[in-house]
């Protein structure tokens, strides 16, 4: 394929499995600047980083979808190790984020840390990496504090674990609510458009198209 016909793609992004929760920590970056955010450190911090030298991109953001202890595990040592900023979720998870080595020793997880982002998230922010914007969409119903990041030139989201392929977050825990999550898929991704595409925190990635044909959830079928 010749220059001139060559269609650059703006954004790369590698999925890096962390923890016994096989947690889609997500390496995003813009391809014009190789700025790149770090999306939901959940733990196995030399590997994370060990990703990042491999890309050779350089990380100046690490972003939160939301407090669980899958999702924020390493991103107090994260912090520290490549002293970049932590931006999101949203204030409403401030009760997890408190409680992360409490959370983490449930699950034998050691290392991990208490610890508050630089910035707080809310409905209708804004965040960006290199020539990269995201809109912010509070999501509330798996955490009360999930927010979704999307990219609407690229038709693009990362969704935490709002919606899977196939399924939705679960919400039979401290803070989830099933008919809060369901109202925020309906109101807040599906109006999206079904051509968005998007990585989700676990599993494979979908399309809002797809999952607004197929998924259970969302049919009706559950």
């Amino acid at each position: 394929m010749n220059q001139e016909t060559e269609t650059k793609a703006k954004a790369g992004a590698a999925i890096i499995p962390v923890t016994l929760f096989e947690q889609n920590c997500t390496l995003l970056w813009c391809e014009a600047t190789k700025k790149a955010v770090v999306i939901d450190p959940g733990g196995e911090v030399p590997k994370i980083l060990e990703a990042i030298r491999q890309t050779k991109v350089t990380v100046e953001k690490i972003w939160l979808t939301h407090g669980h202890i899958d999702h924020v595990g390493g991103a107090a040592e994260l912090r520290d190790a490549l002293q970049v900023p932590i931006e999101g979720p949203h204030i409403d998870d401030k009760f997890l984020l408190d409680n992360v080595v409490s959370s983490g020793a449930r699950f034998g997880m050691t290392g991990v840390r208490d610890f508050a982002p630089d910035r707080w998230l809310n409905e209708g922010d804004h965040v960006s990496i290199g020539e990269l914007s995201f809109d912010i969409l509070h999501c509330p119903g798996h955490s009360p504090g999930s927010v979704v990041f999307y990219n609407e030139e690229m038709r693009f989201a990362h969704v935490g674990d709002v919606l899977f392929s196939g399924s939705v977050g679960r919400s039979d825990i401290p803070g989830g609510n099933h008919a809060t999550l369901i109202k925020s898929i309906v109101d807040k991704l599906l109006p999206l458009g079904d051509d968005v595409g998007f990585i989700c925190g676990h599993g494979p990635g979908s399309s809002i198209g797809q999952e607004r044909m197929t998924n259970p959830f969302l049919t009706g079928a559950m």
